[in-house]
């Protein structure tokens, strides 16, 4: 018999916390969400009135009586991907008002969940003030750094988890159980089945004669390949497509853009990880670049301009607004300079935009463009080129963190079995970029991807459904991280159903755990 708990879902989304506790005996008695279409999935999917909706969290007073609360805390000011202002930002304040509720209505035990970016470095004192808060609250927690995929799921999503528990001794017993199911894969959403070939390639030659093995990627590789093509021109390797891959484009040209890719991250050129470089710059590493040259490939869509360092006039203080006297006031020897100004930690707190103030301080004659510098076009790496980022082999054991803003990343829709690296890349563009064969996962595979049936009833516009896929937790791992707490006994028995607290070893085993969406 499965031990009954209550629950209180904060920042509910559409219900990831509330379908894995509720399969292990939870009942929600009340959840807080503001998004419209997140509250009307979770209503619809889970059977549940919107008279249960305690809305805003900033509103609410307190909380009804409950067992363990949870809630995944909006994430943007800790990601690294973002501006990472912290509490700076306000939305990081939405913290505060999580452990003021955790604080007055006293559950037995919570989980938190938030990005990874909270655990970086430059957000230590962020995550020790959350800590020490949580403590003065009275609870006794840990902090856990985990993987969706090392849970169950076709999905390299990594966030931080924050468990607690009122009592110290249920704390001591609690653990992170090791995953015993079976590892999900993109070919398992699929419905593929892949054969991967064992006998050895033959990969391309360096000088010396060795073989070049693959660099692999992040996510995973097979047989020596890359998983999935990265359309980048900020980076390099066998499975990295350029611009002046897929463009109409000279050998004249592409030596001049890997000129830039490789030189570009050097510091000599500026502050940044990836600097412009002006016309004298190119010289310096190959003294017969043209500006001819370097125009045409600002034509072909490859290089960009920009003005890059400006002279400063005199100017009278009464005549500027504050944006542009606090420009200002990052000069270097009577001159403004781009890459500098994006270094300025203040302009982002005040949200200071470096290109609209300095088209105003043009416009006033303050200013003058003295150099001007080159760079790629595309020089965001999540957009990747013409509107695809990365496209995933059907071998992948991964697909990419799902967002709420999605992502240009797709899937093939057939394999390649090359001889080696050359032929790989050029089987993919002729057959598969070129081709056409590839696409966007679809809704059903998303929600599979993130641990929901596949039936799970979203809104019809991808950006709707993608936003509330991308902003919600991954079911599986908290059904994990709920049967380890329940097996501390927390609730007062041993044995809950299939979920059996067993000892071996020093170390804390969990009964396997059913994957979810498949």
């Amino acid at each position: 018999m499965t031990k009954k708990f209550t629950f209180i879902d904060l920042f509910a989304g559409i219900g990831g916390f509330k379908m894995a506790l509720s399969a292990n005996g939870g009942s929600c008695i009340g959840f807080s969400e503001v998004n419209k279409d997140a509250i009307n999935a979770y209503c619809e999917n889970y059977g549940i009135e919107p008279y249960m909706n305690f809305g805003d969290i900033t509103k609410i007073e307190k909380l009804p009586k409950h067992d363990i609360l949870t809630g995944g805390v909006p994430c943007q000011s800790w990601s690294i991907a973002g501006k990472n202002l912290g509490f700076d930002d306000d939305r990081g304040q939405l913290w505060n008002d999580t452990i003021f509720l955790l604080n007055q209505s006293k559950p037995k035990a919570f989980i938190f969940e938030n990005v990874k970016g909270l655990v970086d470095p430059r957000n230590k004192e962020a995550l020790s003030y959350i800590l020490d808060r949580i403590r003065q609250a009275g609870y006794y927690a840990k902090h856990f750094v985990i993987n969706s995929h090392d849970y169950g799921v076709a999905q390299n999503r990594i966030r931080i988890y924050i468990v607690g528990f009122g009592e110290k001794k249920y704390f001591d017993e609690f653990s992170l159980p090791d995953w015993f199911g079976k590892k999900v894969t993109l070919a398992d959403i699929l419905g593929w089945e892949i054969n991967i070939p064992t006998e050895p390639q033959t990969f391309q030659k360096d000088l010396f004669g060795n073989a070049v093995q693959s660099k692999q990627m992040s996510l995973s590789s097979k047989n020596g390949f890359n998983d999935y093509f990265l359309f980048n021109d900020l980076r390099n390797g066998h499975t990295t497509v350029h611009s002046w891959d897929i463009l109409d484009t000279t050998e004249r040209q592409k030596e001049i853009c890997l000129l830039l890719l490789k030189n570009r991250r050097k510091s000599q050129f500026g502050p940044l990880d990836g600097n412009p470089l002006s016309l004298n710059q190119f010289k310096l590493l190959d003294s017969t670049i043209s500006q001819k040259e370097i125009d045409g490939l600002k034509e072909s869509g490859i290089l960009k301009q920009i003005d890059y360092k400006f002279e400063i006039f005199n100017f009278q203080e009464s005549e500027l607004s504050e944006s542009e006297l606090e420009l200002l006031g990052f000069t270097t020897n009577n001159f403004l300079i781009i890459d500098e100004l994006k270094n300025k930690r203040a302009l982002k707190i005040k949200r200071i935009s470096i290109t609209d103030t300095i088209n105003s301080l043009l416009e006033k004659k303050i200013i003058k463009c003295v150099e001007q510098r080159y760079d790629f076009k595309n020089t965001k790496i999540s957009s990747g080129l013409n509107g695809v980022n990365r496209v995933f082999m059907p071998t992948s054991d991964v697909f990419p963190t799902l967002v709420a803003s999605d992502t240009n990343d797709y899937i093939s829709l057939k394999n390649i079995i090359p001889k080696n690296h050359e032929e790989y890349k050029r089987k993919f563009l002729k057959e598969i970029y070129f081709g056409k064969e590839y696409r966007k996962i679809t809704k059903e595979e998303a929600c599979i991807i993130q641990g929901f049936p596949k039936d799970f009833i979203l809104p019809y516009s991808r950006a709707r459904w993608m936003k509330l896929i991308g902003n919600s937790v991954s079911v599986p791992v908290i059904d994990v991280l709920i049967k380890a707490i329940i097996s501390t006994g927390i609730f007062g028995k041993e044995i809950y159903g299939n979920v059996e607290k067993k000892k071996h070893e020093g170390t804390t085993l969990i009964g396997k755990i059913r994957p979810y969406g498949i």
